[in-house]
């Protein structure tokens, strides 16, 4: 089955980029959106506890760290959302771009595969793809990751090459 087709205005990266790929290209606003979404869960839990008390004595520790590891999930998503986002050229990528394709040019001179190695049979690793494609926009739903090594990636590598 092709993969879908969209009209972005920035060029496409990779349409299921693999997770620690994902991580790696992260930027510092990304990081800052993780730490602020850390830090805002735990915030807005005192300040909801300041506006309206559930108790005269109450022992927040427990709330306050459970609050801290949800905002940190919670965080890390929107991170990896955001990053996934220029990997399919839906917003500005351009030093994602540079970066992909001095790291691919690198790998082929190299004489390694562009995607890494896999020891699926072709027919699992196509429906690996197709079920981790896209999948950034359901974490609301689930979320789900790609860690499989395949060459399903929806881009032409013949841009690899040239160079």
């Amino acid at each position: 089955m092709p993969v879908k087709e969209f009209n972005s205005a920035y060029p496409v990266i990779d349409t299921d980029p693999h997770f620690f790929r994902v991580v790696r290209y992260f930027r510092s606003s990304d990081y800052a959106a993780w730490a602020a979404g850390t830090a805002a869960a735990p915030a807005i839990m005192l300040g909801m506890e300041k506006m309206n008390p559930v108790g005269p004595v109450r022992n927040l520790r427990l709330p306050l760290r459970v609050a801290t590891v949800f905002g940190a999930f919670g965080g890390f998503l929107y991170a990896y959302q955001n990053s996934s986002l220029r990997f399919w050229g839906w917003t500005e990528n351009a030093a994602e771009v540079q970066k992909d394709h001095a790291e691919m040019s690198q790998r082929l001179k190299e004489g390694k595969s562009l995607y890494g190695e896999s020891s699926m049979p072709p027919h699992v690793a196509n429906e690996s793809s197709r079920n981790s494609r896209f999948a950034q926009l359901k974490f609301s739903v689930f979320p789900w990751f790609n860690f499989a090594n395949h060459n399903n990636h929806g881009v032409d590598t013949s841009k690899y090459e040239s160079s």
